[in-house]
């Protein structure tokens, strides 16, 4: 698929996609003609890297843990410095917390809902 095309089914910019690309987090092949083509797994990749970016890792550490988002998975270890292991371990316990806080407002409005509902039941009853 082409760029215009990626950048519609991900909502990501033509010109952040060409970004990824220079940072090496996404490959395409070129056309005779020059224009980039991605192979659909590329979605997922961008969808991917777009939520470890939101998530607030940066690209350098983000291209070093890519290949453990993939099966089979070919992790290098060489690469892996005292500060990347700290950010990954501040950024592990920041989405822990931030999943529990996620969980608690689901359950919240879960319940909430659930006591419309049932009141909404009762009054039509």
């Amino acid at each position: 698929m082409r760029i215009g095309r990626l950048s519609e089914v991900t909502g990501v910019s033509r010109r952040l996609l060409r970004y990824y690309e220079e940072q090496g987090l996404i490959v395409s092949q070129r056309c005779a003609n020059g224009y980039r083509d991605y192979d659909e797994q590329t979605v997922d990749r961008v969808l991917q890297v777009r939520g470890l970016l939101d998530a607030g890792l940066p690209t350098r550490i983000i291209k070093q843990i890519l290949p453990c988002l993939d099966k089979p998975r070919n992790i290098v270890f060489s690469d892996a410095t005292r500060e990347m292991l700290a950010t990954l371990e501040a950024e592990l316990d920041r989405m822990t917390r931030r999943i529990e806080c996620l969980a608690r407002n689901r359950d919240a409005i879960a319940d909430y809902l659930g006591e419309v509902r049932a009141h909404a039941r009762a009054d039509v009853a």
